[in-house]
């Protein structure tokens, strides 16, 4: 549901309800192109033929941020694979400035699973690790591996093994659509069913122990707020106000909630404090004031307001204060995520003279903006923990789906998910 029409909504409730690597060797953002790695497929000892191609999902992965650009396989298919048998030569004619090799070996009924990383300029081998683990979980051991390479080289620490919540819509008839709340990888893989309703399902937001998610559940035929335990599906209703009661997000330390509700006649932001229930209003004002964010700081709040004429985005302090506007380039931004070094606004955008709407990066030091997204009716940007990519949902050929683009603008793609309008993408944070 694009930002516009849940703004409408928001009025229609209202008026009817009155092993890390020390040493980086530090890739810069700013190179002009990413930087060519080569990633060998695993050598595996086994005589099976195994369910996962761990050298592909670590390229992917790779090419995902951004920063890289992983060598084409048929490009190595003459060339050594062991990391004793390394011959820079070679790896340097094909372009590649860096080198990963892996091997996989049975071990006690479980895979072990050992790699090396080299820079093929310098002919030096920068790191080697191993992870183990059973044969389901190659790509949890692939995205490790990701994850390594990545901080080796970056200094950033990796975001592959992180998840992503969304939800499907998949209409049989007039009357009946099935909402499904999904958790993957966040690339879409192994996608698992948290909950299904014949009722709408909105904003789901991941707690930052990454254990418990919010969502709005329109079950009770009215919006309310729900949080569940992933590992149980517990769930607890949260919020039973009269009218709108949505746009949840857990504070930084995990023991607050922000949300909307219109129970005063008009679309604010509140935040409870989830021991003990008590419930602070935070903005009061008779323009309609929605999707709240939380900085770092667990005091400030980032929300859109259509109090300036029409939808921007403004910052607060939870304990008074009169609210900032922050953008004023464009005539629509709103829905804002920020990077993790919170140098850097995230926001569904429209320009002056447009009609589409685009995901947006703003510099919050310099002001100055950038276009990240190439589709239209874009909405509901979630970034990923270190910052480097972003997911977010659009449309294509009629249908909803989720695009994921790095930051730096080198790469945008498809996320492969189940059948259905898939929309309200949420990145989870870092996962212990």
């Amino acid at each position: 549901m694009n930002t516009l029409i849940r703004i409408v909504l928001l009025g229609l409730i209202m008026l009817a309800g009155s092993v890390q690597a020390a040493d980086p060797l530090v890739i810069s953002h700013g190179a002009d192109r990413a930087t060519p790695i080569a990633v060998v497929p695993f050598g595996w000892q086994g005589g099976t033929v195994l369910p996962e191609d761990m050298a592909t999902i670590v390229g992917n992965d790779l090419r995902n941020s951004g920063f890289f650009e992983p060598i084409p396989r048929q490009n190595m298919i003459s060339l050594p694979t062991q990391a004793s048998e390394v011959i820079y030569r070679d790896w340097k004619a094909l372009g590649a400035q860096y080198l990963l090799i892996g091997n996989i070996v049975p071990a006690g009924g479980r895979l072990q699973v050992q790699f090396a990383l080299f820079n093929v300029a310098t002919e030096q081998q920068v790191m080697t690790g191993s992870v183990s683990g059973g044969t389901d979980q190659l790509r949890d051991m692939a995205h490790y591996v990701s994850d390594q390479a990545f901080q080796k080289l970056t200094g950033i620490q990796g975001a592959f093994s992180t998840r992503l919540l969304y939800v499907t819509a998949e209409r049989f008839s007039v009357n009946n659509t099935r909402y499904t709340l999904q958790r993957a990888d966040y690339d879409g893989a192994r996608a698992v069913t948290l909950l299904q309703s014949r009722e709408p399902i909105l904003s789901p937001r991941y707690a930052p122990d990454g254990r418990r998610i919010a969502y709005v559940s329109f079950e009770q035929k009215r919006p309310r707020i729900f949080i569940q335990h992933i590992d149980t599906g517990r769930r607890e209703q949260i919020t039973n106000f009269e009218g709108l009661n949505g746009a949840p997000a857990f504070s930084p330390d995990g023991n607050r909630l922000a949300f909307v509700l219109s129970k005063d006649g008009n679309p604010e932001i509140y935040v409870m404090d989830l021991n003990s229930k008590q419930l602070q209003r935070v903005t009061n004002h008779f323009s309609i004031d929605t999707e709240p964010f939380w900085g770092a700081d667990g005091q400030t709040l980032y929300f859109t307001s259509d109090r300036a004429g029409r939808p921007q985005i403004y910052k607060t302090r939870i304990g008074g204060g009169e609210p900032q506007r922050v953008t004023f380039v464009g005539n629509y931004n709103a829905n804002p995520k920020l990077s993790a070094d919170e140098k850097t606004l995230v926001m569904i955008h429209r320009q002056d003279g447009y009609t589409n709407f685009k995901v947006a990066a703003q510099d919050l030091q310099r002001g100055n903006l950038r276009i990240l997204s190439e589709t239209s009716l874009d909405d509901s940007p979630t970034v990923a923990p270190n910052g480097t990519m972003l997911i977010y949902a659009t449309r294509q050929q009629g249908r909803g789906v989720l695009m994921l683009v790095s930051t730096n603008g080198r790469v945008r793609l498809p996320i492969p998910t189940a059948q259905g309008d898939v929309r309200e993408p949420s990145w989870s944070p870092y996962l212990n």
